[in-house]
């Protein structure tokens, strides 16, 4: 069985990429998210509010597969300024808590030079697992 392209419902086409991948075994990757929003707009031009709107948009990814926050289990966060995450870091779990709530899954942090999008302050990935239908 070939995986299911997973693209939440009124989004922006994703051109020349999948925001997730559904695999047979109830896997599904979720392609980097960056704080822009479904219309592949930037609202937020600080930290904090991109890093939601980031949780946001790997959360519907999640939820198009038929997942929840909890199915999320691994997170790889790529920034571009190691100093603002170390700073904000209160209210990155705040807002990290807002979205996802208490689960925690497995997490890298990544420091990057810089990522394709030049108003893009981080990008996340994300591994779930999303147990299929009997």
């Amino acid at each position: 069985m070939k995986p299911t392209v997973i693209h939440p419902e009124g989004w922006a086409p994703a051109l020349g990429y999948a925001n997730g991948m559904l695999m047979a075994d109830g896997t599904l990757h979720v392609g980097g998210q960056i704080g822009w929003n479904a219309d592949k707009v930037f609202v937020a031009k600080d930290f904090i509010g991109q890093m939601e709107q980031v949780l946001a948009n790997i959360l519907a990814v999640v939820q198009a597969a038929g997942g929840e926050a909890g199915d999320i289990g691994r997170l790889t966060w790529f920034v571009k300024d190691k100093a603002t995450y170390l700073a904000h870091q209160r209210e990155i779990g705040a807002a990290y808590r807002r979205v996802l709530g208490k689960h925690f899954p497995a997490m890298s942090l990544v420091v990057v030079k810089d990522l394709v999008e030049d108003e893009a302050l981080l990008e996340i990935e994300a591994t779930a697992y999303i147990a299929p239908k009997a």
